[in-house]
């Protein structure tokens, strides 16, 4: 396991273009698939997106697809999400997940369970 500590989270207006990073701890980083989940109130945690470990993969849900890019620095042990063009809808506590790669032969990299480390979450608020 590996831990994260995600920032970059705040109150922001609509169709600003924040950026969230999230800092890993040790040396294996570029094992990891590390996605993005968020979780709305009242809502469940849900798949934003995902990045391989050589950065050379990525995946998103539709809903930020086109608007949101995940990229990572396995040098710095850092992945980010990129948001552009943010919506009120896309206000939620945002999650940085990593996960071995192997962990992902037979799981799909848009569900929680291949991921075993998760940092404490940034929130994130879209005014309109």
């Amino acid at each position: 396991q590996v831990q994260l500590v995600e920032s970059g989270g705040g109150l922001v207006q609509a169709g600003d273009s924040p950026r969230l990073s999230c800092a890993a701890s040790g040396r294996t980083f570029s094992t990891y698939v590390m996605g993005w989940f968020r979780q709305a109130p009242g809502k469940e945690r849900e798949f934003v997106a995902r990045i391989s470990g050589s950065g050379g993969v990525t995946s998103y849900a539709d809903p930020v697809k086109g608007r949101f890019t995940i990229s990572r620095d396995n040098a710095k042990n850092t992945v980010y999400l990129q948001m552009n063009s943010l919506k009120p809808e896309d206000t939620a506590v945002y999650y940085c997940a990593a996960g071995p790669t192997a962990a992902f032969k037979s799981t799909s990299p848009r569900t929680e369970r291949a991921y075993d480390s998760w940092g404490q979450g940034t929130q994130v608020t879209v005014s309109s």
